[in-house]
């Protein structure tokens, strides 16, 4: 049998016991596809990476959740980038070869930022009305301009008007299905401003067939935050402080700035919260 060493590390903490956790396997090489997919569904954490050498970058990374592989997700990229630096002592810039592209990751202490891709986006094709009951909400609970936005992974973004809307909001699996990403996913984004610069944001995703869960922290909705940020012209440059996961228990903050020239980045603390290894 082989050994594989793992860290379990919280992404987007600001104490040990929260954030979103992450299981991040050292040295993945002698695994395959379908040995990763396994032991991220034995993990069962919203995704699970696997370390392996990179040509062109201070690793390459592989994604995967319990149901699938994943071209770009934040706190996994933040995650592992936090393992990478830790095992190769390649200092506070390196880079991450992904699926998606290779990812840009600066860390300043235990705090680890990321540059995501320029953004990708499209139209909503549902009425407000169809929206805002996929929701479970009203209809003047939405606010403007729900996008579909992609820095890597696409997601369906749809701001509402108030940090009360977005705790009511409870979307419907059999309607969500209906309006998946083009892979096929399940992914919703709501937020609503609170005033001084801060943000309270929900992401909901299928991780299994049928049903709707949510996640605690997501760094890849975040950067789509920005991509919806210079759709929607807002100056700049601009900082967030997004509040996400309190009300699953898993409280996270995250860290959205957009420069003068748009480019978009998401920062978030990381605590390594343990180590073991699983023999195959």
């Amino acid at each position: 049998m082989a050994e594989y060493s793992y860290r379990i590390v919280n992404v987007f903490a600001e104490e040990r016991l929260a954030g979103n956790p992450l299981a991040v396997f050292e040295d993945a090489r002698g695994m395959d596809a379908a040995t990763m997919q396994a032991l991220a569904l034995q993990f069962n954490l919203s995704e699970t990476t696997f370390l392996l050498p990179s040509a062109q970058a201070s690793a390459r990374v592989r994604i995967f959740t319990p149901a699938n592989e994943m071209p770009f997700a934040g706190h996994p990229t933040l995650g592992s980038a936090y393992v990478v630096r830790a095992l190769t002592r390649c200092g506070d810039a390196l880079s991450l070869e992904m699926a998606a592209g290779t990812i840009p990751v600066n860390a300043a202490g235990d705090v680890f930022t990321l540059q995501a891709k320029a953004a990708k986006t499209r139209p909503v094709r549902l009425t407000r009305d169809n929206l805002a009951n996929m929701l479970g909400l009203a209809l003047a609970d939405l606010g403007e301009r729900p996008l579909w936005v992609n820095t890597g992974n696409e997601q369906l973004l749809v701001p509402l008007r108030s940090p009360d809307a977005v705790a009511r909001c409870q979307p419907d699996p059999r309607l969500a299905q209906r309006h998946a990403n083009e892979a096929g996913m399940v992914k919703i984004y709501v937020w609503a401003e609170t005033g001084d610069e801060q943000i309270v944001a929900r992401f909901f995703f299928s991780k299994h067939p049928g049903s709707i869960e949510e996640d605690p922290g997501t760094g890849s909705a975040c950067a789509n935050l920005g991509g919806w940020m210079i759709a929607a012209k807002q100056p700049l440059p601009l900082t967030r402080l997004i509040y996400q996961g309190d009300r699953v228990g898993r409280p996270c903050r995250l860290r959205l700035h957009l420069d003068e020239a748009g480019e978009i980045f998401v920062a978030g603390r990381v605590i390594e919260l343990g180590r073991g290894t699983v023999s195959i």
